[in-house]
């Protein structure tokens, strides 16, 4: 018993001297850091704008979610998000709100936004079915284009003058040529036309396809057609990082063929490359004086 206790003795001894020696070494020690976790990669945000098309964001949303899910696996980004637009003002309120680092914009949006917003391309949204890269002066068969000059006018893109006026045009006419009457469904320009509420209508190639699928449809022709204009735009805000945009650039071309239902059910044939090269005649036409 006298050994074990002077064993017991000795132990009490050593903990008593070198314990708080110990203490005082581990506490002075930083911490190790525990393994960067996938939740700590920064989120990426997208805004999508295709303002004058066909549905609404409640149901484009879910094509965006699974597009962006593939975006996300792609360029290895843990947490990607975006929201969906037809309307400029509740766009440019998240981008004030979330400042997304990308985005995909009509082109109307984007030559008007481009320079206020500092964006740069890096993609083309190739999407025949959703309008808006080539426009038409239309009305019932036989009558001539200056049939349109001073009569009423139908289009829903009235609110932009200066997008129809600079870009659209080519300077073949403006819109206070007309009188303009303004719609607000893709449709309404051309049964105003089959009603005799308009002599003509100002449509954008979704619009014209459309007409071969409403009654009486076939009495619509084309006066004058725009020459083609590029596709929406997928832009760079100035806050994404140029390892993120050569990321992203360089998963483009193979989005749609991961992302095939997305892209089908909102139209959209592929999204490819681009810069700022296929774009520079509109983006001079809309800004000079």
């Amino acid at each position: 018993m006298s050994t074990v206790a002077a064993r017991s003795g000795r132990l009490r001894l050593f903990l008593a001297v070198v314990g708080p020696v110990l203490g005082s070494y581990l506490g002075s020690r930083p911490a190790l850091a525990a393994p960067p976790s996938a939740s700590a990669a920064p989120p990426r945000t997208f805004v999508v704008l295709r303002e004058h098309g066909a549905g609404t964001p409640s149901s484009a949303q879910p094509h965006l979610d699974r597009l962006l899910a593939v975006v996300g696996e792609q360029n290895h980004w843990p947490q990607v998000s975006g929201r969906y637009f037809n309307e400029r003002p509740a766009a440019l309120e998240f981008v004030r709100q979330q400042k997304p680092e990308f985005g995909i914009l009509s082109l109307a949006a984007f030559v008007s936004l481009k320079a206020s917003l500092s964006l740069t391309v890096i993609g083309e949204v190739v999407a025949p079915k959703a309008g808006g890269t080539r426009y038409s002066l239309v009305s019932k068969r036989g009558q001539a284009v200056e049939k349109c000059a001073g009569r009423r006018v139908a289009t829903t893109y009235a609110s932009d003058p200066k997008f129809i006026d600079r870009v659209v045009s080519g300077g073949a006419f403006r819109l206070a040529d007309f009188t303009v009457i303004e719609a607000r469904r893709p449709l309404e320009p051309l049964k105003q036309v089959l009603r005799g509420e308009a002599d003509c209508a100002l449509i954008d190639d979704a619009q014209l396809e459309a007409a071969r699928h409403i009654e009486q449809g076939a009495e619509i022709a084309p006066l004058w057609q725009s020459a083609e204009l590029p596709g929406m735009a997928v832009v760079a805000f100035p806050r994404a990082s140029g390892v993120s945009v050569a990321s992203l650039k360089a998963s483009l071309g193979t989005l749609c063929s991961k992302a095939t239902d997305a892209c089908k059910n909102v139209g959209i044939d592929r999204i490819q490359q681009s810069s700022e090269s296929r774009y520079q005649a509109v983006v001079a036409a809309y800004s000079k004086p």
